[in-house]
């Protein structure tokens, strides 16, 4: 089933847009303080993942940050890859290179959740 595209959801999507990095649920929170409230962020942001727009990548800080995925083709995240934290920028963002991962027989992998830390090329 289709989701209807709202003046929020499209504030939302914007702002991930413009960034040009993933952003935590507190910073687009900030990007549209007065428009919109904390619950409807947060609905938007995990529909946005349920359908396969955004992902969301556990940091190492304990926060959540949601991604857009540039690099497929439909605007939709179907390939695991890693995920890169400036340590001192605190820049979080998706790596282009695809992973594979082998796991032991028996197994079934679905998903790739992988975090590197570091210092970005800007902060190196």
């Amino acid at each position: 089933m289709k989701r209807r595209n709202t003046p929020a959801k499209q504030a939302v999507l914007n702002i991930l847009h413009g960034s040009g990095k993933a952003l935590n649920q507190e910073d687009i929170e900030q990007a549209v303080k007065g428009r919109m409230d904390r619950v409807t962020v947060y609905r938007i942001l995990n529909s946005f993942c349920e359908d396969g727009y955004v992902h969301k990548i556990l940091s190492d800080d304990g926060k959540h940050y949601f991604a857009l995925c540039t690099s497929c083709e439909e605007k939709k995240h179907y390939h695991n890859h890693f995920h890169f934290r400036c340590l001192k920028c605190q820049k979080v963002e998706c790596l282009k290179e695809e992973v594979a991962v082998k796991v032991p027989a028996g197994y079934q992998l679905q998903n790739v959740n992988c975090l590197l830390t570091g210092y970005c090329q800007a902060c190196a």
